[in-house]
């Protein structure tokens, strides 16, 4: 049994997610810590709670998810998993977070790779891969099919869904992800998104205003 321990950090109000079952085993995933306290929150909490961190998983690499990857990559000797395709949204995300006024840690670079159809597994218990670009090129999620939810980044949103607007973005290639990949999952499965609150697929598939794109672009004749 997988349990869920939710962070709210940065001035992005981003949601970092620890992970971790009855091993004790732990996945760090988009730690979005910024400033001392929250760093010191983090690793105060993985090491009060006897938690071991065996993966640093990335769903993808803008600014207010890799905030935490050099502290938490450093402190457990850990090496960072994302997708190829986030490469370079990673080099380029401290540029982006100076225009936001936002200077922390320069992120280590991606070491493990990370696609559809892959598994990160710690302890007892397995996460499924699968490939959700839209929001960032190379963004990907992880479900626990035994324990019914996902992780999706920037994807899916209670009621909303992920920007579009930044490089590498694309709405098009976004409600595909959603409405192929994330609208086949069970009805039941709960959704812990990268800002804001859960949801769940059944009630996202009634009513997400993503439902109103298309899942193809427009082509030129």
């Amino acid at each position: 049994m997988i349990t869920i321990k939710k962070f709210t950090f940065n001035p992005f109000q981003e949601n970092t997610y620890l992970l971790f079952d009855e091993t004790n085993e732990c996945v760090v995933i988009d730690p979005g810590c910024y400033g001392p306290e929250e760093k010191a929150h983090l690793v105060d909490f993985i090491k009060e709670n006897g938690l071991k961190p065996v993966k640093l998983l990335n769903t993808h690499c803008h600014i207010d998810h890799i905030q935490g990857n050099y502290i938490i990559s450093k402190e457990f000797n850990l090496k960072l998993e994302a997708n190829k395709l986030e490469t370079p949204v990673l080099k380029q995300s401290p540029t982006w977070g100076l225009q936001y006024g936002i200077k922390g840690d320069l992120s280590p670079e991606i070491e493990v790779f990370l696609d559809e159809g892959d598994q990160v597994k710690f302890g007892n218990s397995i996460l499924d891969v699968i490939f959700v670009p839209g929001h960032s090129p190379g963004h990907i999620a992880f479900i626990s099919h035994e324990n019914k939810f996902i992780i999706n980044g920037d994807v899916l949103f209670k009621g909303s869904f992920g920007r579009y607007d930044l490089p590498g973005g694309n709405i098009y290639t976004l409600s595909k992800s959603i409405q192929e990949k994330l609208f086949s999952l069970p009805d039941e499965y709960l959704v812990y998104a990268g800002h804001m609150g859960e949801t769940t697929i059944g009630e996202e598939k009634s009513s997400n205003p993503i439902l109103q794109y298309p899942k193809e672009g427009p082509t030129n004749s």
